[in-house]
Protein backbone atom coordinates (compact mmCIF):
# COMPACT_ATOMS: atom_id res chain seq x y z
CA UNK A 1 0.00 0.00 0.00
CA UNK A 2 1.59 3.29 -0.84
CA UNK A 3 1.62 6.71 1.37
CA UNK A 4 -0.64 8.05 -1.32
CA UNK A 5 -3.57 5.75 -0.47
CA UNK A 6 -3.01 5.58 3.24
CA UNK A 7 -4.20 7.97 5.77
CA UNK A 8 -2.11 6.22 9.03
CA UNK A 9 0.25 3.59 8.84
CA UNK A 10 2.23 2.16 11.67
CA UNK A 11 4.87 -0.96 11.66
CA UNK A 12 6.67 -2.39 14.13
CA UNK A 13 5.62 -0.39 17.08
CA UNK A 14 6.81 -0.53 20.44
CA UNK A 15 6.81 0.53 23.90
CA UNK A 16 7.41 -0.76 27.00
CA UNK A 17 6.94 0.31 30.82
CA UNK A 18 9.90 -1.22 33.03
CA UNK A 19 9.13 -4.66 32.78
CA UNK A 20 5.79 -4.56 30.61
CA UNK A 21 5.94 -4.15 26.99
CA UNK A 22 2.65 -2.75 26.39
CA UNK A 23 2.68 -2.49 22.83
CA UNK A 24 4.88 -5.35 21.02
CA UNK A 25 5.43 -5.05 16.97
CA UNK A 26 1.72 -3.62 16.22
CA UNK A 27 1.55 -2.57 12.59
CA UNK A 28 -1.58 -1.19 11.22
CA UNK A 29 -3.32 0.84 8.93
CA UNK A 30 -6.04 3.12 7.43
CA UNK A 31 -7.05 3.61 4.24
CA UNK A 32 -8.07 7.30 2.93
CA UNK A 33 -12.18 7.23 3.48
CA UNK A 34 -11.63 4.26 5.86
CA UNK A 35 -13.28 3.58 9.16
CA UNK A 36 -10.80 1.20 11.15
CA UNK A 37 -12.01 -0.04 14.46
CA UNK A 38 -8.80 -1.36 16.82
CA UNK A 39 -10.66 -3.49 19.68
CA UNK A 40 -9.43 -4.97 22.66
CA UNK A 41 -9.90 -5.50 26.42
CA UNK A 42 -8.53 -3.07 29.48
CA UNK A 43 -4.72 -3.93 29.45
CA UNK A 44 -4.41 -5.01 25.67
CA UNK A 45 -2.55 -1.90 25.01
CA UNK A 46 -4.77 -0.22 22.51
CA UNK A 47 -5.24 3.11 24.74
CA UNK A 48 -0.68 3.28 24.59
CA UNK A 49 -0.56 2.41 21.10
CA UNK A 50 -3.56 5.02 20.14
CA UNK A 51 -1.76 7.41 22.22
CA UNK A 52 1.61 7.09 20.03
CA UNK A 53 -0.71 7.39 16.47
CA UNK A 54 -2.08 10.72 18.10
CA UNK A 55 1.24 11.91 18.97
CA UNK A 56 0.66 12.18 22.63
CA UNK A 57 2.97 9.52 23.16
CA UNK A 58 6.61 8.21 22.12
CA UNK A 59 7.49 4.98 21.25
CA UNK A 60 10.74 3.15 21.26
CA UNK A 61 11.01 1.02 18.46
CA UNK A 62 9.10 1.19 15.05
CA UNK A 63 7.51 4.24 12.77
CA UNK A 64 4.22 6.23 12.74
CA UNK A 65 3.08 8.12 8.82
CA UNK A 66 0.08 10.46 8.95
CA UNK A 67 -0.61 10.74 5.05
CA UNK A 68 2.92 10.11 4.29
CA UNK A 69 4.06 12.58 7.04
CA UNK A 70 6.45 11.65 10.55
CA UNK A 71 5.36 13.23 13.58
CA UNK A 72 8.79 14.23 14.86
CA UNK A 73 9.16 16.83 11.34
CA UNK A 74 5.88 17.57 10.99
CA UNK A 75 3.95 17.76 14.02
CA UNK A 76 2.15 21.10 13.53
CA UNK A 77 1.04 20.33 9.78
CA UNK A 78 0.00 16.92 10.92
CA UNK A 79 -2.27 18.54 13.70
CA UNK A 80 -4.06 20.55 11.40
CA UNK A 81 -5.32 17.66 9.59
CA UNK A 82 -6.25 15.70 12.86
CA UNK A 83 -9.09 15.32 14.38
CA UNK A 84 -9.13 13.84 18.22
CA UNK A 85 -12.30 12.52 20.88
CA UNK A 86 -10.95 11.55 24.27
CA UNK A 87 -12.74 8.77 25.72
CA UNK A 88 -12.94 10.97 28.78
CA UNK A 89 -13.21 15.05 27.87
CA UNK A 90 -12.99 17.64 30.34
CA UNK A 91 -13.73 21.32 29.23
CA UNK A 92 -14.63 24.05 31.28
CA UNK A 93 -18.20 24.03 31.86
CA UNK A 94 -19.29 27.56 32.12
CA UNK A 95 -18.32 28.52 28.61
CA UNK A 96 -21.65 27.60 26.68
CA UNK A 97 -21.80 24.94 23.32
CA UNK A 98 -21.07 28.11 21.13
CA UNK A 99 -18.08 29.54 23.38
CA UNK A 100 -16.61 25.71 23.56
CA UNK A 101 -16.34 25.38 19.85
CA UNK A 102 -14.83 29.26 19.18
CA UNK A 103 -11.86 28.20 21.29
CA UNK A 104 -11.39 25.16 19.53
CA UNK A 105 -11.82 27.15 16.15
CA UNK A 106 -9.13 29.16 17.52
CA UNK A 107 -6.58 26.49 17.55
CA UNK A 108 -6.29 26.08 13.91
CA UNK A 109 -5.40 28.07 10.76
CA UNK A 110 -8.66 26.85 8.65
CA UNK A 111 -11.50 25.65 10.35
CA UNK A 112 -15.52 25.34 10.05
CA UNK A 113 -17.95 27.74 10.70
CA UNK A 114 -18.67 27.46 14.10
CA UNK A 115 -22.83 28.47 13.59
CA UNK A 116 -22.38 25.29 10.46
CA UNK A 117 -20.67 22.93 13.17
CA UNK A 118 -23.63 24.06 16.02
CA UNK A 119 -26.04 23.33 13.29
CA UNK A 120 -24.62 19.86 11.90
CA UNK A 121 -24.46 18.64 15.89
CA UNK A 122 -28.55 19.56 16.19
CA UNK A 123 -27.01 22.37 18.61
CA UNK A 124 -28.36 25.47 18.04
CA UNK A 125 -31.04 25.68 20.22
CA UNK A 126 -28.40 24.95 22.71
CA UNK A 127 -25.58 27.00 21.39
CA UNK A 128 -25.78 29.59 24.56
CA UNK A 129 -26.06 26.64 26.65
CA UNK A 130 -23.26 26.10 29.41
CA UNK A 131 -21.81 22.31 29.10
CA UNK A 132 -22.77 21.68 32.63
CA UNK A 133 -26.50 22.74 31.50
CA UNK A 134 -26.52 19.63 28.67
CA UNK A 135 -27.09 16.35 28.89
CA UNK A 136 -24.96 13.60 28.32
CA UNK A 137 -25.52 13.51 24.62
CA UNK A 138 -25.52 16.75 23.96
CA UNK A 139 -22.45 17.38 25.72
CA UNK A 140 -20.77 14.54 23.75
CA UNK A 141 -21.90 16.46 20.26
CA UNK A 142 -20.29 19.45 21.80
CA UNK A 143 -16.71 17.44 21.68
CA UNK A 144 -17.44 15.83 18.81
CA UNK A 145 -17.93 18.88 16.97
CA UNK A 146 -14.49 19.98 18.64
CA UNK A 147 -13.20 17.23 17.17
CA UNK A 148 -14.10 18.46 13.53
CA UNK A 149 -14.07 22.20 13.65
CA UNK A 150 -10.80 21.88 11.39
CA UNK A 151 -12.27 19.61 9.21
CA UNK A 152 -9.43 16.76 9.69
CA UNK A 153 -8.54 14.47 7.31
CA UNK A 154 -8.03 12.18 9.62
CA UNK A 155 -10.45 11.65 13.12
CA UNK A 156 -9.18 9.30 16.30
CA UNK A 157 -12.34 8.77 18.19
CA UNK A 158 -11.23 7.09 22.08
CA UNK A 159 -15.13 4.91 22.64
CA UNK A 160 -16.92 7.93 21.68
CA UNK A 161 -20.61 6.42 22.45
CA UNK A 162 -19.05 5.15 25.99
CA UNK A 163 -21.98 5.98 28.93
CA UNK A 164 -24.54 7.33 25.85
CA UNK A 165 -27.87 6.03 26.09
CA UNK A 166 -29.04 3.62 23.13
CA UNK A 167 -30.62 6.75 21.33
CA UNK A 168 -27.83 8.99 21.69
CA UNK A 169 -25.43 6.26 20.81
CA UNK A 170 -27.06 6.04 17.32
CA UNK A 171 -27.39 9.65 17.05
CA UNK A 172 -23.41 9.75 17.33
CA UNK A 173 -23.10 6.63 14.61
CA UNK A 174 -25.17 8.47 12.51
CA UNK A 175 -23.32 11.49 12.20
CA UNK A 176 -20.37 9.58 12.14
CA UNK A 177 -21.32 7.68 8.75
CA UNK A 178 -22.01 11.26 7.45
CA UNK A 179 -18.22 12.27 8.40
CA UNK A 180 -17.04 9.15 6.94
CA UNK A 181 -18.71 9.32 3.87
CA UNK A 182 -17.47 13.00 3.29
CA UNK A 183 -14.29 11.63 3.01
CA UNK A 184 -12.25 11.71 6.42
CA UNK A 185 -10.71 8.21 7.60
CA UNK A 186 -11.43 7.24 11.40
CA UNK A 187 -9.81 4.96 13.76
CA UNK A 188 -12.07 4.11 15.72
CA UNK A 189 -11.64 2.20 19.40
CA UNK A 190 -14.89 0.74 21.31
CA UNK A 191 -15.96 -1.98 23.94
CA UNK A 192 -19.32 -1.63 21.85
CA UNK A 193 -19.29 -4.42 19.34
CA UNK A 194 -22.36 -3.48 17.92
CA UNK A 195 -20.61 -0.23 17.29
CA UNK A 196 -17.75 -1.74 15.45
CA UNK A 197 -19.84 -4.00 13.25
CA UNK A 198 -21.79 -0.98 12.22
CA UNK A 199 -18.95 2.07 11.77
CA UNK A 200 -15.73 0.09 10.90
CA UNK A 201 -14.57 -0.89 7.24
CA UNK A 202 -11.62 -2.98 9.13
CA UNK A 203 -11.05 -4.42 12.30
CA UNK A 204 -7.72 -5.27 14.35
CA UNK A 205 -8.14 -7.10 17.54
CA UNK A 206 -5.42 -6.62 20.29
CA UNK A 207 -4.46 -8.84 23.16
CA UNK A 208 -1.11 -8.28 25.39
CA UNK A 209 0.25 -5.45 23.29
CA UNK A 210 -0.07 -7.58 19.71
CA UNK A 211 -2.28 -7.60 17.37
CA UNK A 212 -3.64 -11.00 17.33
CA UNK A 213 -6.24 -11.01 14.31
CA UNK A 214 -7.51 -8.43 11.49
CA UNK A 215 -9.51 -8.18 8.67
CA UNK A 216 -13.67 -6.89 7.58
CA UNK A 217 -15.80 -7.72 10.49
CA UNK A 218 -17.43 -10.11 8.37
CA UNK A 219 -14.35 -12.04 7.42
CA UNK A 220 -13.00 -12.31 11.09
CA UNK A 221 -16.70 -13.78 12.04
CA UNK A 222 -16.53 -16.02 9.52
CA UNK A 223 -13.50 -17.29 9.53
CA UNK A 224 -13.13 -17.21 13.14
CA UNK A 225 -17.02 -18.28 14.01
CA UNK A 226 -18.65 -19.14 11.40
CA UNK A 227 -21.86 -17.30 10.50
CA UNK A 228 -24.03 -18.58 13.17
CA UNK A 229 -24.00 -19.70 16.92
CA UNK A 230 -26.23 -22.96 17.70
CA UNK A 231 -27.10 -23.29 21.20
CA UNK A 232 -28.67 -26.51 22.32
CA UNK A 233 -30.31 -27.77 25.88
CA UNK A 234 -30.67 -31.18 26.86
CA UNK A 235 -29.23 -33.86 29.27
CA UNK A 236 -25.86 -33.42 28.95
CA UNK A 237 -25.20 -36.90 30.08
CA UNK A 238 -26.40 -38.08 26.60
CA UNK A 239 -24.23 -36.12 24.46
CA UNK A 240 -21.70 -39.06 24.18
CA UNK A 241 -25.10 -41.33 22.53
CA UNK A 242 -25.63 -38.00 20.41
CA UNK A 243 -22.15 -37.68 19.37
CA UNK A 244 -21.80 -40.88 18.35
CA UNK A 245 -23.72 -39.96 15.12
CA UNK A 246 -23.33 -36.44 14.88
CA UNK A 247 -19.25 -35.65 15.30
CA UNK A 248 -19.87 -31.82 14.85
CA UNK A 249 -21.26 -32.12 18.60
CA UNK A 250 -17.94 -32.93 19.82
CA UNK A 251 -17.01 -29.71 19.28
CA UNK A 252 -19.41 -27.73 21.40
CA UNK A 253 -18.37 -26.28 24.29
CA UNK A 254 -20.55 -26.69 27.65
CA UNK A 255 -21.43 -22.90 29.13
CA UNK A 256 -24.28 -22.96 31.24
CA UNK A 257 -25.80 -26.08 31.60
CA UNK A 258 -26.08 -26.26 27.57
CA UNK A 259 -23.88 -26.58 24.35
CA UNK A 260 -22.66 -23.79 22.00
CA UNK A 261 -21.07 -23.88 18.56
CA UNK A 262 -20.23 -21.83 16.16
CA UNK A 263 -20.79 -23.25 12.13
CA UNK A 264 -21.54 -21.98 8.85
CA UNK A 265 -24.18 -25.22 8.99
CA UNK A 266 -26.63 -23.99 11.43
CA UNK A 267 -30.10 -25.16 9.36
CA UNK A 268 -28.58 -28.60 8.25
CA UNK A 269 -27.17 -29.55 11.78
CA UNK A 270 -30.10 -28.64 13.50
CA UNK A 271 -32.42 -30.59 11.42
CA UNK A 272 -29.95 -33.62 11.92
CA UNK A 273 -29.51 -33.27 15.38
CA UNK A 274 -33.78 -32.82 16.08
CA UNK A 275 -33.52 -36.42 14.14
CA UNK A 276 -31.31 -38.47 15.97
CA UNK A 277 -32.68 -37.15 18.85
CA UNK A 278 -36.19 -38.29 17.90
CA UNK A 279 -35.17 -41.53 17.19
CA UNK A 280 -32.93 -41.62 20.70
CA UNK A 281 -35.84 -40.58 22.78
CA UNK A 282 -33.06 -37.87 23.84
CA UNK A 283 -35.85 -34.31 24.61
CA UNK A 284 -34.11 -31.67 23.80
CA UNK A 285 -35.22 -28.78 26.16
CA UNK A 286 -34.00 -25.81 24.13
CA UNK A 287 -32.51 -24.95 20.94
CA UNK A 288 -31.13 -21.28 19.88
CA UNK A 289 -30.13 -20.18 16.57
CA UNK A 290 -28.24 -16.71 16.57
CA UNK A 291 -25.47 -14.73 14.00
CA UNK A 292 -22.38 -14.56 14.86
CA UNK A 293 -20.60 -11.42 16.25
CA UNK A 294 -17.39 -9.75 17.00
CA UNK A 295 -17.67 -10.73 20.40
CA UNK A 296 -18.34 -14.41 19.83
CA UNK A 297 -14.66 -13.96 18.09
CA UNK A 298 -13.31 -12.01 20.67
CA UNK A 299 -14.29 -14.69 22.99
CA UNK A 300 -12.93 -17.57 20.84
CA UNK A 301 -9.62 -15.91 20.37
CA UNK A 302 -8.63 -14.65 23.81
CA UNK A 303 -11.20 -16.72 25.82
CA UNK A 304 -12.16 -13.23 27.36
CA UNK A 305 -15.02 -10.88 27.08
CA UNK A 306 -13.60 -7.71 25.15
CA UNK A 307 -15.19 -5.55 28.35
CA UNK A 308 -13.08 -7.92 30.99
CA UNK A 309 -9.63 -6.24 32.45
Amino acid sequence: MTSQTLALSARGLEKSYKNLKAVNGVNLEVKIGQCVALLGPNGAGKTTTVEILEGLNSHDAGEVKIFGKDWRNSRKEIQEIMGVLLQETKLYKRFTAKETLNLFASFYKSHASVDEMLAKMQLTDKADTKLMALSGGQKQRVYMGCSLINNPKLLFLDEPTTGLDPQARHNVWDLLKEVKTAGCSILLTSHYMEEAEVLADYVYIMDQGKIIAEGTPRDLIRETCGEQLLRIEFDLSKKAELSSELNWLQDAIEIDGGLEISTVKATQQTIALVKVADTKGIAIKALQMRNCTLEDVFLKLTGRSIRDG
